[in-house]
């Protein structure tokens, strides 16, 4: 019998395809046929990862089970429309093959290519090399070792790369390990050559095993191995390469190179996934990867400064031992991002946040063997300190004594606790005041700044070197109160004490209109409908009846004006002369790129007291997106049209930062989506364009998200296997009309991926007062409770998933989550505005 072929036309090429039945992967049974239907489906995910890259090869003509060929060199049967580039070696030139397009990906499975890799560098236009836009660290685990251990060592050297400016993407690689790509960026001045940048991430793989010797080595040697995890920084060298993304192992079964998220990394059963998985997940999620072809934008990159943060910190870390202090040990250091009880983030905690790039300073009270206030200000990636025994000056005539100390780590901005009696600064820390500051100077011997802070105003200082060359008084200077510059800065405008009684329309109980999951066909028209970004964040009316105050209130209505007190500049935003007035909005906390980070958003819920929202709002700040009015001139205008109510918005306010009125588009929901993708954003709303605004829940307003997500009612706990004390998973459930029991909740499955160490062991707390003896929720499996705890169900969540299952009976009424990840709480929410959504098919 002939062997199966095909001649096929693929972006205009002809191409024979033969052998299709032969298998390549003994074990699974795959054949060169599914290679290449594989390779189809993911080329528009693969190739602008690989394209204008020198790709090496390997070749399995026997299958996994035969001979690998290792193939640089494009040999006399390559077709000639296959693009390529010359590199010279030592002795020879070689003609590599560039992956740009679908037909030679193609020709690529014909040859029996399993494996392409690829360099962090590619060709020029002409033909010149240009320096890496991307920055990797294979981490390999050794013998004993494995992917939760690997999951670890990513997570630290994630926030080394994030205090050096770097945004990293994990990649399970198909074989054993992890790989963890950085964007590098392309302004000419700044750029790093090949040498420099496997300078930066030798040096960073030196560190993390200087910090963790028990599990991280960075020598190549075999026999230092066992039981930690290799990080590989080598594959930084112009001359070698790494598994393209998405690129199939030869292995015995078609593993893949797989982009992941860092929620899943945080899984304990994390595995590697295989080309059936992949495919699933790309229709699902698109390209995890994509931030890493757009990354160059950002112009962000290891530079020597950068780099220098790492010695700046010696004295620092030299006075301090970090298993018996809690004081954070820099980007470098999980300690860091524990303390903040967030993933860990580049941004500065001493400065105010997304809407502003100032520099950040904090001034701390401590209580050491001599009471003293501790000034920081950040400078060149580390927080330049000194000790004022006296405190800030208050009278311009009289100077203060300021001690010069080492340089601290930003993460210290945020710092607040007990260093233990016998240790270098034993004490009590609290912060006395913080914000940002403007720079006017800074020589060796002079530096003053103007202070902006939300609690005591603003004020400029300067700090003026006296010290000599010896003894203690080499660190001495005087810190002076200068008066303003011009004229000083004014004062925004913030919400009253008590939030201003409603009147008129605004009395009556308003309720956000809510919007519908969509269904298949539901959009068929598109000039029916209008189209808005879906912000990740809270939903909030604002009420606005005076020039001089407004009040924030959730769809839950709970009063947040306390909590977010920087919107109160909305008030100065509007048209005095329509109020009062009533807009609808989403309140929500931007990452360093401009986009919704709900993780972010989670460390201002919740907080009433004005210490507390001064503290966290030094680091995590909040913008106002609006997007309707349900009130203006005090006339209710709910009864107009999504149009008419449009213009009127966009009439009434004038937005500046912290508030945006962000647009909303003409045309169809593919090219929404596309918008909303590129954005990085949750999905898109549709708003029927005659629709009124109606206080529910409708069908004239449509969501349609990237991912699905679901909105649930915690209903108990269960214990962790490594810690029976502290929670290992949730249990949750949804509202069912149709449910036996008082409470009408049905069982949806448990989540145990999403949470950090820190959160796990606060949720514990949170739920032990909360504790009953019998679960609220209908419908749960014999293996879900055993070791249950049960708790009173008022808690909402939020978790994404992969899809439905039916019950254990088949049951439709009794579908589980599959692959539930924990977003976070959602404050703004109760169990009764809950609705089971419908996965938007499009």
């Amino acid at each position: 019998m002939a062997p199966a072929q095909e001649t096929v036309t693929v972006d205009g090429r002809r191409l024979r395809l033969s052998n299709l039945d032969k298998v390549l992967y003994p074990k699974s049974g795959t054949t060169k046929g599914e290679v290449l239907q594989y390779l189809a489906q993911v080329a528009h995910v693969l190739v602008p990862h690989a394209a204008n890259r020198p790709a090496t090869r390997k070749r399995w003509p026997d299958g996994t089970g035969g001979q690998m060929f290792f193939q640089k060199n494009l040999d006399a049967s390559t077709p000639d429309w296959v693009k390529r580039r010359p590199i010279q070696h030592k002795t020879s030139a070689n003609d590599y093959v560039l992956v740009n397009d679908l037909a030679t990906l193609t020709w690529l499975g014909q040859t029996a290519t399993l494996e392409v890799h690829t360099p962090q560098w590619q060709f020029g236009r002409t033909g010149a090399h240009l320096d890496p836009d991307r920055l990797v660290l294979d981490l390999d685990p050794g013998p004993g070792a494995g992917l939760p251990e690997c999951a670890q060592v990513a997570r630290w050297a994630r926030e080394i790369l994030q205090g050096m400016g770097l945004e990293p993407y994990p990649v399970t690689s198909g074989s054993k390990g992890i790989h963890l790509y950085a964007a590098l960026g392309k302004a000419q001045d700044t750029r790093l050559g090949s040498d420099a940048v496997s300078a930066v991430a030798h040096e960073l793989a030196r560190y993390l095993e200087s910090e963790h010797p028990d599990l991280v080595v960075s020598d190549m040697s075999k026999k230092l191995r066992g039981g930690k995890v290799l990080v590989d920084w080598s594959q930084n060298n112009a001359n070698k390469t790494t598994i393209s993304p998405y690129s199939l192992r030869g292995l015995d079964r078609p593993w893949v190179a797989a982009p992941r998220t860092w929620e899943e990394l945080e899984d304990p059963d994390l595995a590697q996934l295989d080309a059936d998985q992949v495919v699933a997940r790309i229709e699902a999620d698109g390209d995890l990867l994509a931030p890493l072809l757009e990354g160059h934008l950002s112009a962000l990159e290891p530079t020597p400064e950068r780099l220098a943060t790492f010695q700046k910190l010696q004295t620092y870390r030299t006075k301090r031992d970090p298993a018996k202090t809690p004081e954070p040990f820099g980007p470098d250091s999980s300690r860091a991002a524990q303390h903040r009880g967030q993933e860990p983030s580049a941004e500065t905690p001493a400065s105010t946040g997304s809407s502003t790039d100032a520099p950040g300073f904090v001034i701390q009270e401590h209580h050491a063997r001599r009471l003293h206030w501790d000034f920081r200000l950040e400078h060149d990636g580390v927080l330049v300190s000194w000790a004022l025994p006296r405190g800030e000056p208050t009278d311009p005539g009289k100077n203060h004594l300021a001690v010069q100390t080492e340089d601290h780590p930003l993460e210290y901005g945020s710092f607040e606790g007990e260093i233990p009696s016998g240790e270098y600064g034993a004490g009590k820390v609290t912060i006395w005041d913080s914000g940002t500051y403007e720079l006017e100077k800074w020589l060796d011997d002079e530096v003053i700044v103007t202070l902006h802070s939300a609690e005591r105003g603003s004020r400029r200082l300067a700090l003026i070197h006296t010290g000599g060359g010896d003894g203690r008084a080499e660190n001495n200077w005087l810190i002076h109160l200068m008066a303003p510059k011009g004229a000083p800065p004014a004062k925004a405008r913030t919400p009253a004490a008590e939030p201003p009684s409603a009147a008129g329309p605004t009395s009556d109980k308003l309720r956000p209109m809510l919007a519908t999951a969509a269904a298949t066909g539901e959009l068929a028209d598109p000039d029916d409908w209008m189209f808005e970004m879906k912000w990740d964040g809270f939903r909030a009316l604002a009420y606005i009846e005076d020039p001089e105050a407004i009040r924030l209130v959730s769809r839950s209505g709970q009063d947040l004006t306390v909590t977010f007190p920087e919107l109160g500049v909305l008030a100065g935003q509007v048209d005095p002369d329509r109020l009062p007035m009533v807009l609808d909005g989403e309140i929500v906390a931007l990452d360093r790129s401009g986009r919704p980070d709900f993780r972010r958003l989670q460390l201002r819920a919740n907080l009433r007291k004005e210490h507390d929202v001064a503290r966290v709002r030094a680091r995590v700040q909040v913008d106002l997106m609006l997007f309707d009015v349900l009130v203006a001139d005090g006339d209710d205008v709910t009864g107009r049209t999504y149009t008419e109510r449009r213009e009127l918005l966009e009439s009434l306010v004038t937005p500046r930062a912290p508030v945006h009125l962000p647009p909303a588009f003409d045309g169809d929901l593919d090219a929404a989506l596309s918008t909303s993708r590129s954005l990085r954003l949750e999905g898109v709303v549709a708003k029927r364009r005659t629709s009124t605004y109606a206080r529910r829940r409708s069908r004239e307003w449509l969501k349609i998200k990237h991912q699905a997500m679901q909105e649930v009612v915690v209903v108990g706990w269960r214990p962790g296997h490594a810690n029976s004390s502290v929670m290992g998973s949730l249990l949750m459930a949804v509202p069912d009309e149709e449910a036996p029991g008082r409470e009408g909740l049905r069982y949806v499955g448990r989540v145990g991926t999403g949470f950090s160490e820190r959160e796990r062991r606060e949720i514990t707390e949170q739920l032990r007062g909360m504790e009953r003896k019998t679960p609220s929720a209908s419908g749960v499996p014999a293996e879900d409770s055993k070791d249950a705890r049960w708790v009173t169900p008022r808690l909402v969540g939020e978790v994404t998933y992969a899809d439905w299952a039916e019950g254990p009976d088949g049951a439709s009424g009794e579908r589980r989550m599959r692959h539930s990840v924990w977003r976070g709480w959602r404050p703004d929410k109760s169990p009764e505005d809950i609705q089971v959504e419908v996965p938007a098919q499009s």
